[in-house]
C-alpha cells in the first residue's frame, strides 16, 4: 500500500481519528491517537513519543522517539465509526531521535533483522501461522472472572456452545480488517475458543496475532464478556496454547522442507531446522512460554507439549509435522502459548532452527509413540528432554545459551530477563491462597 492510497480510504470513509501503534518488549500493544490534522505527518513518520515511559526501552535522557509506519498494516477499524466519523490504525517501527536509526530495542525491528539472517543463508521467506487459543469468562460488576459462559466441549455446537456469536462477530470484523480466517471452533475446555488465521510471512503474522489479540478483546467485551489468552487460568481443565506452524522458502519459491525422494518427504533442510528447535527449545521457553503461569499449562495431562522429541503424528511431542507435503510442509511448534511476544518468540524458534542448519545438526529419531506413557527411564534412553518447569528454569535456560541473546539483540535480551527475574522473585516471595489454605490451620 502507498501513502497515496492511504490518504484515499482516509479521504473516502471519513478517517477522523488515526492510531499510531506499536508494541513493548512484552508484546504489550502501545498506541498513539493522533487528529485527522496530523495525518500526513505521521505517515512521513516525523511523529515523536517519549520512549522513556516504555517498560523496557530507554532512560529518561534518551526519550525522544519517532514512530515510523508500516504502511501495509493500515487498516479502518470497523468498531470505531461514530456518527459517519471512522478510526483507522497502521503499526510502526519505533526509531531512534536522530529519525534515521531502528531502535534495537523495538521487537518489530528486532524480528526483522533475524529474518535478514535467515534471507541471507538463502531463505528470504519465513512463513508462520499460530493456532490461538482463548477464554470467554463472564464479568462481575465489570470484573473479570473465571466462570466460563457455556458448558460446551471441543467441537460442539449451539445451544451448548453460547460463543458462537461473540466468535462470529470476531471472524466478521477481522475479515473487516483483511485477515483470511480458516476456522473457528469451540475448544476442549469449558468457555475455551480457537480461531484460526491464514500463515503469512513471520512479520505480517506478528502484526496479524497481536491485532488479533486486540480484536478479540474488543468485542468480547460487547458481549460482556472477558477475553483472556492466559495459559492456565483455571486449574484441572486444558491451558491455552498457540502452536505455531512454521516453513522456510528458498528464492526460486519452493519450499525448502520438501523433498519429495526423502523419508516422509522432510528434506535434509527441515530435518536441520528440526534439531535445531530441539537443541534450543528449552533455552527459548522463557520468550515462548512468558509468565508464571506458563508453566501451569506444561505439565503432562493436559495435552499440551512437555517433551523436546519431534514426530510426524504424535501430539504428544513438542514438535509435530502435519500430514500436508509439497508447499505445505511445515513444522508444528506446539509449546508457545498466546502470552508471548509474537516478535520475540518468532525471531527465537527461527534462530533456533538456522542454528540446526547452520552447523548441519542432525535431528534426533522421531518418537511416535505416546510419550505421556513412558516411564522416565524410557525418556532418559530415548535422549528426551522436558520443557523447563518453571519461569525460574526457563530463564536460567535462556541466559545460558548464546542463541539467547544473538537473537534477541543485547538490548531487548538484557531488559526482558531483568524484568522477568522480578517477576519470578515478585511471585517466589508472595503468600498464595493454596498456602492458606494448606497450611494455616494445620500449623
Amino acid at each position: 500500500m502507498t501513502k497515496e492510497q492511504i490518504l484515499e480510504i482516509i479521504e473516502r470513509d471519513n478517517v477522523c481519528f488515526f492510531r499510531l501503534q506499536f508494541v513493548d518488549i512484552f508484546g504489550f500493544m502501545k498506541n498513539v491517537a493522533i487528529p485527522r490534522s496530523q495525518i500526513n505527518k505521521a505517515l512521513d513518520g516525523e511523529m515523536m513519543f517519549d520512549g522513556s515511559s516504555i517498560d523496557g526501552f530507554v532512560r529518561i535522557n534518551e526519550s525522544d522517539m519517532y514512530l515510523k509506519p508500516d504502511y501495509n498494516t493500515f487498516t479502518v477499524l470497523p468498531w470505531r465509526s461514530v456518527d459517519g466519523r471512522a478510526a483507522a490504525r497502521i503499526i510502526c517501527d519505533v526509531y531512534r531521535s536522530d529519525g534515521k536509526t531502528p531502535f534495537e530495542g523495538c521487537p518489530r525491528v528486532n524480528l526483522k533483522r533475524v529474518l535478514k539472517e535467515a534471507a541471507d543463508l538463502g531463505f528470504p521467506s519465513f512463513n508462520v501461522g499460530p493456532e490461538c487459543e482463548f477464554f470467554l469468562f463472564e464479568m462481575d460488576e465489570g470484573a473479570p472472572t473465571t466462570i466460563t459462559h457455556d458448558v460446551a466441549g471441543y467441537f460442539s455446537v449451539d445451544p451448548e456452545d453460547n460463543g458462537i456469536a461473540c466468535r462470529r462477530e470476531i471472524i466478521e470484523t477481522l475479515e473487516k480488517m483483511g485477515f483470511e480466517i480458516e476456522a473457528s471452533h469451540h475448544e476442549v475446555a469449558e468457555g475455551q475458543h480457537e480461531i484460526n488465521f491464514k500463515y503469512a510471512d513471520a512479520l505480517t503474522c506478528a502484526d496479524n496475532t497481536v491485532t488479533f489479540k486486540w480484536v478479540v478483546k474488543t468485542i468480547a467485551r460487547k458481549y460482556g464478556l472477558h477475553a483472556t489468552f492466559m495459559p492456565k487460568p483455571v486449574f484441572g481443565i486444558n491451558g491455552s496454547g498457540m502452536h505455531s506452524n512454521q516453513s522456510l522458502f528458498k528464492a526460486d519459491g519452493s519450499n525448502a522442507f520438501f523433498d519429495d525422494s526423502a523419508e516422509l518427504q522432510l528434506s535434509e533442510t527441515a530435518r536441520q531446522y528440526i534439531a535445531g528447535i530441539v537443541k534450543n527449545a528449552r533455552s527459548f521457553a522463557a520468550v515462548t512460554n512468558p509468565l508464571v503461569n506458563s508453566y501451569k499449562r506444561l505439565v503432562p495431562g493436559y495435552e499440551a507439549p512437555v517433551y523436546v522429541a519431534w514426530s510426524a503424528s504424535n501430539r504428544s511431542a513438542l514438535i509435530r509435522i502435519p500430514a500436508a507435503r509439497g508447499m505445505s510442509t511445515r513444522v508444528e511448534v506446539r509449546c508457545p502459548d498466546p502470552t508471548c511476544n509474537p516478535y520475540l518468540a518468532f525471531a527465537m524458534m527461527l534462530k533456533a532452527g538456522l542454528d540446526g542448519i547452520v552447523n548441519k545438526l542432525e535431528a534426533p529419531p522421531s518418537t511416535d509413540s505416546n510419550i505421556f506413557a513412558m516411564t522416565p527411564d524410557e525418556k532418559d534412553a530415548a535422549g528426551i528432554a522436558s520443557m523447563p518447569a518453571s519461569l525460574r528454569e526457563a530463564i536460567d535456560e535462556l541466559v545460558a545459551n548464546p542463541i539467547s541473546r544473538e537473537a534477541l539483540g543485547n538490548h531487548i535480551y538484557e531488559k526482558y530477563v531483568e524484568a522477568k527475574n522480578k517477576e519470578w522473585d515478585a511471585y517466589r516471595i508472595s503468600v498464595t491462597d493454596w498456602e492458606l489454605d494448606e497450611y494455616l490451620r494445620v500449623y
